[in-house]
Parts: structure tokens; C-alpha cells; sequence
């Protein structure tokens, strides 16, 4: 059952139609005190729809101090709100407040309906109260190693909301498996047979934005020698992965904010309005809601992308997962450079259980690729190669001491202490260096470094960091 509190009949009568027509029992409230009264009646409410306001006044007080009643009395129910763009801000505050989702009016049918579906649906799924318990094992995770609590229970809480269209935010340390996990929801969801579109919004300039992200058409600015299509349009009917959302410059944020409200774009020279099919998922190492409160990331951005949230936890916090990447990165190093079988000791598992892994999987990548690579393979017709605890250690610590050399390193080249060193290798410390000092923002590093961000993520890349 749907309840629609609104005072304007003629927006009553209209919803009533739509969700009727769609398979809905609805019920309908003119004001804030009818509405509780059904509130308190009727226990199997599915979602509530309301308007802000309902007198001559227009600071949205009555919806929110209605959003707070009906939150007592039914706090699993999910309340979707209505307000103009023009007072969006009245839905931010909303969203604080418990609100599931806003929509401004006027409304466009099919996304009305595909907020109402989700909120159903993610409601049902999500139950609250005490946290289910740990499944084994996920079907259908084939490309995403691990077998620790924590992201048995990451993955099977997207499997659940994968069904549904939700935006969903993944945050987590990097090297950490983000993009893993976006795939994986894009793989369980009904959208599997379309596109999966990988964006990083950290190497977009705001300039470039619009070109980028809805396409321009021939003759739109200067250099458009010819029709570019979108990542929008890419991923029409599919999933969009917006990665290091939090890179975002603020000028781009509020025309990223308009088609994920509305589900619609123009593309740069063409004046025909396109609807946006896709399912949006972000990811980011930031700090969001921190970058909210310092006003560099919006708030009502914030709302819109953050509908479900699912955090990684580092690799040093889900040890039981290591033993399982080093087998198959094992698997994958031998099978790309021909190497015979190569086996690793319970001890050099338990020692690489110890290790902080701030690079996370990509670390323990490259840690064991390079002692693996290192080793001097196994004759044939001989005992198979095993890697020890000291095999690790000793590359393990090379890259320790290295990180000791961080803060030295412009220092040792002046003195000539670093002309062993080649210069991918200062490169590389360089940037570590500049990660670390600014715990990840990588707009502060490209600016320490003086390159752009584009070009940072491309040596990230070079250097597997």
C-alpha cells in the first residue's frame, strides 16, 4: 500500500492513476494530520509519497516535521519526497531527516516509478534490525577473490540491491577491488546483457566534461570536427561506473546532479532532449561526507549518489582473503611468463598477514609478482618451487625501505645518494610520496607534482601504485 499525502487534488487524483495503473493500493491524504491518521492505522504501508508543504507558507517545516512523525511511528517505511528544483534544498534537509529519495516536480512518470519500485523493493531486501548472518559462499563471483566475512557479506548485500535500480556508492581505500564490486552488481543485475561503462572522472577536465559524458555533435565548439558519443549513451540500457567521483570538479557536479534527478541530457549541439536508461554506480577513495561539510562536494549530489553504500574494508582488515589472492595471482604470473608451478609455504602466508598493505590488493599484486619473477624456477623433472617467508620478506622490505626514503628523496639525488636509482624509480617515489603526505586526494598531489590529473593516473597506472 502507497500513501500520497499531497493538498493539491489534481496531483492526488494524477499519482493515484499512475501507481493504480502500475499495480499499486493507494491511499490518499490532503493534509499533514490526515496522513498520520492512516500512519497509525495501517501497518503494512509500503512507502509513503508527500509533498513539503501544505499551507501558503513554503519553508518546507510542515513536510519535514511530518517526515519526523511518520518516521516514529513507522521507521522501515520509506518516504519519498516531492519539491521544485527550485527548493532542493528542502530535500537535502529531508534526506537528513530519513527521507528515501526526493523527485522534483514536474515528475517525469518513468522515473517516478522507478523511485517507488526501488524504495519498495530495496525496503523489502534490506530489512532492518539485526544483520544477517555471513553466507559462505556468492554465486557468480568468479573475478572477485576473497573469502573473508566482510566481503561475503558486501557481496551479498549487492546481490540483493543489484535487482533494483538504486545508485549505489562504494568506497574504500584504493587498490581495494571498487571497480571489482561495481562489475559484479552490473553482472547480478537485470541490466547484465547490456553495457558496463567505466568513467574516471578524475581525468576529465570540467572543460571537457559535457563532450565526455552526453556527447556533442559536429560543429558544437571549435574542435568538434565530428559527432562524438556520450558515456550516457554508451551505456544506454546498462551500468555507468562513475570512479573517483570525489575528483570531480564543482562546476561539473551540478550537470552530473541534473541527469541523475531527471534522467535526462542533451548532448552539446543538438537541442533534442535523451533519456538516461542507465544504472549509476560511484566509487571514491575521499572522504565524502567531510568534503561535504568543506563545500567542495555537494550536498544534494551527496543524497542522490549515495542511496546504498558499500564500503571495503583494506586488505590488512580481511586477512583471510590474502591467501586466496596470492594463490591466484601465483596462477596468473606463472601462466603469462610460461613459469612451471610454483607452491608458498604456511609460512610465508602468515608473514603476509602481517604486512600493512596500504596499496592494498594492488600491492600484494606486485609483491608477489615480483618475488615470484625473482625466484629461479624449478628445473624440469625436478621438486616444484616453493616460495618462503623469506623470499617476501626480502622484497617486502625493499619496498619498506624505499618508503623510508620518501621524505629523503629530492635530497639523496641532489647528494648523489640516489644515482643507483633510475629515474621511473625517483619518479615513483616521488609519487608515493605525495599520495601519502596528502592521504590520497589526488587533485592536492597533481598540484604538488605540477601535472595534470590525467597524466597522475596514467604514472599510477605505469607504476602499479
Amino acid at each position: 500500500m502507497v500513501l500520497i499525502v499531497d493538498d493539491d487534488r489534481a496531483i492526488r487524483v494524477t499519482l493515484t492513476l499512475l501507481l493504480e495503473r502500475n499495480g499499486y493500493v493507494v491511499m490518499r491524504a490532503d493534509s499533514p494530520a490526515a496522513a498520520m491518521d492512516i500512519v497509525r492505522s495501517h501497518a503494512d504501508l509500503q512507502l509513503v509519497l508527500m509533498d513539503m508543504n501544505y499551507t501558503l507558507a513554503t519553508d518546507g517545516e510542515e513536510g519535514l516535521t511530518l517526515l519526523k512523525q511518520v518516521k516514529v511511528f513507522r521507521p522501515d517505511t520509506p518516504v519519498i519526497l516531492m519539491t521544485a528544483w527550485g527548493t532542493i534544498d528542502l530535500a537535502v534537509q529531508g534526506m537528513r531527516n530519513g527521507a528515501f529519495d526526493f523527485i522534483t516536480k514536474p515528475w517525469n512518470n518513468g522515473v517516478l516509478m522507478d523511485r517507488v519500485e526501488t524504495a519498495i523493493a530495496l525496503s523489502a531486501s534490506l530489512p532492518s534490525g539485526e544483520s544477517s548472518p555471513v553466507p559462505e559462499e556468492i554465486e557468480g563471483h568468479g573475478h572477485i577473490i576473497g573469502r573473508s566475512p566482510h566481503l561475503l557479506s558486501l557481496l551479498a548485500t549487492a546481490q540483493r540491491v543489484a535487482q533494483t535500480n538504486a545508485p549505489v556508492l562504494i568506497t574504500g581505500e584504493s587498490g581495494t577491488g571498487k571497480e571489482l564490486i561495481a562489475q559484479f552488481i552490473h553482472e547480478q543485475s537485470r541490466r547484465a546483457e547490456k553495457s558496463f561503462v567505466k568513467v574516471n572522472l578524475g581525468g576529465i577536465s570540467a572543460s571537457l566534461f559535457e563532450s565526455e559524458m552526453f556527447g556533442h555533435k559536429r560543429g558544437a565548439f571549435t574542435d568538434a570536427k565530428g559527432d562524438r558519443v556520450g558515456r550516457f549513451e554508451l551505456a544506454d540500457g546498462g551500468t555507468i561506473f562513475l570512479d573517483e567521483i570525489g575528483e570531480l570538479e564543482q562546476s561539473s557536479q551540478v550537470k552530473l546532479l541534473r541527469v541523475l534527478q531527471d534522467q535526462t541530457y542533451e548532448v552539446l549541439g543538438d537541442s533534442v532532449t535523451r533519456r538516461a536508461n542507465v544504472r549509476v554506480v560511484c566509487a571514491t577513495n575521499a572522504d565524502l561526507r567531510q568534503m561535504v561539510v568543506e563545500k567542495t562536494f555537494r550536498e544534494d549530489l551527496f543524497y542522490r549518489i549515495n542511496l546504498i553504500h558499500l564500503h571495503l574494508l583494506p586488505l590488512r582488515q580481511r586477512q583471510e582473503d590474502i591467501p586466496l589472492l596470492v594463490e591466484h595471482f601465483i596462477r596468473q604470473t606463472c601462466a603469462a611468463n610460461r613459469l612451471p608451478s610454483v607452491a608458498v609455504s604456511d609460512e610465508a602466508i602468515r608473514y603476509l598477514q602481517t604486512l600493512p598493505f596500504y596499496g592494498n590488493i594492488r600491492e600484494l599484486k606486485n609483491l608477489v609478482e615480483r618475488t615470484l619473477l625473482m625466484k629461479v624456477p624449478a628445473p624440469s623433472n625436478s621438486e616444484q618451487s616453493l616460495l618462503t617467508a623469506d623470499d617476501f620478506r626480502t622484497h617486502a622490505q625493499q619496498e619498506a625501505g624505499s618508503a623510508q626514503c620518501h621524505t629523503q628523496a629530492g635530497e639523496m639525488l641532489a647528494a648523489g645518494a640516489g644515482e643507483s636509482m633510475t629515474l621511473d624509480e625517483l619518479e615513483r617515489l616521488a609519487i608515493s610520496k605525495a599520495i601519502e603526505k596528502h592521504s590520497g586526494n589526488l587533485s592536492l598531489v597533481a598540484k604538488e607534482l605540477g601535472i595534470s590529473r590525467g597524466a597522475l593516473y596514467r604514472k599510477i597506472e605505469k607504476h602499479g601504485l
